[in-house]
């Protein structure tokens, strides 16, 4: 297909017409550890893309829990430690919340004292866009997609969503 002068090529730009999309969901499903971790859902994620059998396209993750979170960054031990320590002393669990007031909501009793993981999992954010070039997730070499347990342990689900051709 020839484009319109008004999308001329510049530099390294690739265009492509997308005659058929695919759609693919998957929901992933994650026993979690206690406390705060971060689970490497990498492996899962480039067995979808594989199976898909998809060129191009994109991949959204979406964390299904408000006291979860989706990052991508390196799945190094010592980083992974930094950032439970970083996050505990960012949002104490043993602080004063409002949240925490169980006889001021209208909730079960039973109901956990967790706004330090609500109030981090709005700060690290509960989705990530992947792009999804010549069949692979275009991560770079040290990037690790993570699913970060604010509330742990629980079984977690993760929603994975493949569009592309």
């Amino acid at each position: 297909m020839e484009l319109p002068r008004s999308h001329a090529l510049r530099g390294n730009e690739q265009w492509y017409c997308i005659r058929t999309m695919i759609s693919i969901h998957h929901i992933l499903t994650i026993s979690t550890d206690p406390g705060i971790a971060l689970h490497d859902i990498t492996p899962q994620i480039r067995g979808l893309i594989a199976d898909s059998d998809l060129a191009r396209g994109f991949l959204t993750v979406t964390s299904r829990h408000t006291t979860t979170a989706i990052t991508i960054n390196e799945n190094e031990e010592r980083l992974l430690e930094d950032v439970r320590g970083f996050f505990t002393r960012l949002a104490p669990p043993g602080e004063t919340y409002l949240h925490n007031d169980i006889e001021l909501r209208d909730c079960p009793p039973d109901e956990p004292e967790n706004a330090h993981s609500h109030l981090l999992a709005m700060l690290v954010g509960s989705s990530e866009v992947i792009p999804i070039v010549a069949g692979s997730s275009d991560l770079g070499r040290w990037q690790s997609v993570m699913l970060v347990e604010l509330d742990g342990p629980r079984e977690r689900t993760v929603s994975l969503r493949l569009f592309g051709e």
